[in-house]
């Protein structure tokens, strides 16, 4: 850990070998104290990590990826985020290709988006904030129908209607002002910033 605060590029070299280390949080705290080694390098690295057989480790490294902002990442974590068998772990994935902001991610964002009856509350939360930083108009749908669905939880609901707002698409403005009126003041008060993003563009 101090070895990653110094931020240097010579330090994070020095804790390389410690990701190999037997103990899994060893090798958990050693994912993010490489990132000084640059993008690219730290994700040679890292891809090798998501594979470890500790599911701390796996979700350590997922959001070590989503700060190298490299796209090189962005197969491995859509390939963890609709595969791993541990909830953390996906949610985490989510998380990271929101914060590397790839469209390549979109469609596999949205699959976990549609899988509404099995995935866990923070996966969907996940997806739906990482699509909201992706900005793409291809996540619109799958937004707008979980902003609609009122089985889910309210949080889920208003991560959708936020990220409908930074998209920007008119085609989300009927499901806005739908939320507008909600019961939930949270999300009926989301919505209507939102709306207000869209009359701006």
């Amino acid at each position: 850990m101090q070895l990653g605060a110094m931020r240097r590029e010579a330090a994070s070299r020095a804790v390389v070998p410690a990701l190999q280390d037997p103990e899994p949080i060893v090798r958990a705290t050693a994912a993010k104290a490489i990132l000084s080694l640059g993008s690219e390098a730290s994700v040679s690295y890292l891809l090798p990590l998501l594979n470890d057989k500790d599911e701390f480790v796996r979700r350590e490294t997922a959001y070590a990826l989503g700060h190298t902002r490299s796209r090189t990442a962005t197969a491995a974590l859509t390939d963890r985020l609709l595969s791993d068998k541990e909830e953390g772990v996906r949610a985490a994935a989510a998380v990271a290709l929101g914060d590397i902001a790839d469209e390549a991610a979109v469609v596999p964002l949205v699959q976990t988006l549609s899988t509404t009856k099995k995935a866990n509350v923070f996966v969907l939360r996940a997806a739906a904030v990482a699509l909201g930083k992706i900005k793409s108009r291809a996540g619109t749908a799958a937004l707008i129908s979980t902003l609609a669905n009122k089985q889910l939880p309210s949080d889920v609901r208003r991560e959708a209607a936020r990220s409908l707002g930074l998209i920007g698409d008119p085609a989300a403005t009927d499901a806005l002002r739908a939320a507008v009126t909600d019961p939930d003041p949270y999300l009926a008060g989301i919505a209507f910033e939102a709306l207000k993003k869209l009359n701006r563009g």
